[in-house]
């Protein structure tokens, strides 16, 4: 049996961080990832190469984007070692003002002044800079923005990405040549299916490889089934990802367990563990304050190829329609259509009729503007996905059920506004955006079918709280009633960002990390409290 001070469920933000700093402060660290490690050269060409798409480990589909659908949303995350980052846009803002005094939260400290030298940090560790490309869909952007009102809201993205002279490999610049070699961005627009020329800033080039090289042990394709106490420490057990047989099963021991498989992998896991006794006095809060960082996904299509709206990096600008909105255009390069396939025509939700007779009117009246719809033609070139964020204060509850013969996570609404399955704003912006680019807005088959909105931010379902009463984990990480028990990533997070995440995980990450003591050194923040 393998056994370290600190095992790691996931390698993303959270999970990848904490192996880094662990690791810096004389811990023996092992990283178990469910998915598996990529090369530059594998990732796919275009997303119409599902296997190396796509995550759907059973049918041998072993990609870096996962699809979730549950009852009130449609989730897109990460696979892979480097987790989200993989897949992941390059976004790399700080959260809007209503995150920091979320009454989740607020009252347990001053989050803002506490978080800021841990962005400082995260951002000089994943390597942000200002995007300096002007694209045609900046163009869009820049007009959509002038027609509500907000164009001095229009700005370039802070990004994750690198630069250079691209075909050239040169040591890391971010490290002073202590990383591995790098390539440089060609702005071919194919972030979100696997950078193939090295300039993305994943964190197997920063936290994972220094964590690494620092000798952390990292386990691909290694899924977590189990988890139960032994003493003073904890046994895991993980299985070959996806086998039908031959699973491999292992067991490793640590002293301490760091949950860090994301918002979605994270609460499953726990809610799956309480579920089958292993975990008695977890919080009853388990599942709750799950947020969509209160998101929709909508978009516009050009009838023509005049304009090629693939050109850049995935995302390159956004604006601010009001204080607590923010949206993004979006792209995939061009060949990367298959996401195409979720894409319908608009249909706006809300009071009366149900979206379902909302969009049968629709294709009644427009029925060729449907038919278009369908197809996939080009699709990455005529369109602009637009990212739409908000800073609300509304949540879902994830829970388990059983579905004929097994417990399955499904979801309902929960604490505060309903989380909303239309968001104004963004048909609005879809819009716009269509006008100026003369084609149709559109949405997702699910959102119009279903009244269920897609995120590619989900976050909380194992909050931070005052106490057990209000949240899963404490100020410092640890899940309330065990000790040695952590979670360290988006499911902790108990409050709409309203803009991408992934910054501000990992500095909740960093801080986290600071507050543990050295290996073999006094811990200095205050007792756990036991259930």
């Amino acid at each position: 049996m393998d056994a370290f001070d600190v095992l790691i469920i996931g390698s993303g933000f959270g999970g990848s961080v904490s192996a880094h700093r662990l690791t810096e402060k004389g811990y023996s660290v092992g990283v178990l990832e469910a998915g598996r490690r990529w090369k530059t050269a594998d990732f796919p060409r275009t997303n119409w190469d599902l296997r190396r798409s796509l995550w759907f480990p059973r049918l041998g589909m072993k990609g870096i984007q996962r699809i979730t659908l549950l009852k009130n949303i449609l989730i897109l995350s990460g696979a892979g070692v480097g987790g989200g980052s993989l897949v992941y846009a390059n976004t790399l803002y700080e959260p809007l003002d209503a995150f920091y005094s979320d009454p989740q939260w607020d009252s347990i400290t001053d989050w803002r002044s506490e978080l800021a030298p841990h962005f400082v940090t995260a951002k000089r560790m994943l390597g942000v800079v200002t995007n300096p490309l002007d694209t045609p869909a900046d163009a869009i952007m820049r007009r959509v923005a002038t027609s509500l009102g907000v164009e001095h809201t229009f700005q370039s993205t802070p990004v994750g990405v690198f630069f250079g002279s691209p075909g050239v490999e040169v040591d890391d610049p971010y490290f002073g040549g202590e990383g591995p070699p790098r390539g440089g961005c060609i702005a071919c627009g194919n972030c979100m299916v696997g950078c193939r020329f090295n300039a993305k800033n994943t964190l197997d080039k920063n936290y994972l490889y220094f964590a690494e090289r620092g000798g952390a042990s990292v386990y691909p394709e290694h899924t977590v089934v189990d988890l139960k106490q032994d003493g003073d420490g904890w046994i895991v057990t993980t299985e070959r990802s996806g086998a039908w047989f031959a699973k491999h099963r292992k067991t490793l021991r640590a002293r301490d367990v760091v949950f860090s498989a994301g918002a979605l992998g994270t609460t499953r896991l726990l809610l799956t563990l309480a579920d089958r006794g292993r975990l008695p006095r977890l919080s009853q809060r388990i599942g709750y304050q799950t947020r969509t960082n209160s998101e929709a996904l909508v978009g516009a299509v050009s009838r023509s190829r005049d304009v090629d709206y693939s050109q850049g990096i995935a995302i390159t600008s956004s604006i601010h329609p009001n204080t607590e909105t923010h949206i993004e255009p979006v792209r995939y390069g061009p060949g990367s259509n298959a996401l195409g396939l979720l894409a319908t025509i608009l249909v706006d939700g809300g009071a009366g009729a149900t979206r379902q007779i909302r969009l049968i009117k629709e294709i009644f009246h427009h029925p060729i503007v449907f038919l278009r719809s369908l197809s996939v033609w080009h699709w990455s070139e005529r369109g602009i996905i637009l990212l739409v964020m908000q800073s609300r204060d509304n949540s879902l509850r994830m829970l388990m059920k059983r579905r004929w013969f097994k417990r399955r996570l499904t979801t309902v609404q929960g604490h505060g506004e309903p989380n909303p399955t239309y968001i104004p704003e963004a048909n609005l912006a879809a819009r716009l955006a269509a006008d100026e680019m003369g084609g149709s807005p559109g949405s997702t088959v699910n959102e119009v079918l279903f009244d269920s909105p897609t995120t590619a931010h989900i976050l909380g379902g194992a909050p931070i709280g005052v106490d057990a009463d209000h949240g899963v984990v404490d100020a410092y990480h640890r899940v309330f009633g065990y000790r040695g028990l952590h979670v360290i990533d988006g499911a902790a997070i108990g409050a709409n960002l309203g803009v991408n995440p992934s910054l501000t995980i990992t500095a909740m990450a960093e801080r986290a990390i600071s507050m543990w003591p050295d290996k073999g050194q006094g811990d200095g923040r205050p007792a756990q409290i036991d259930l």
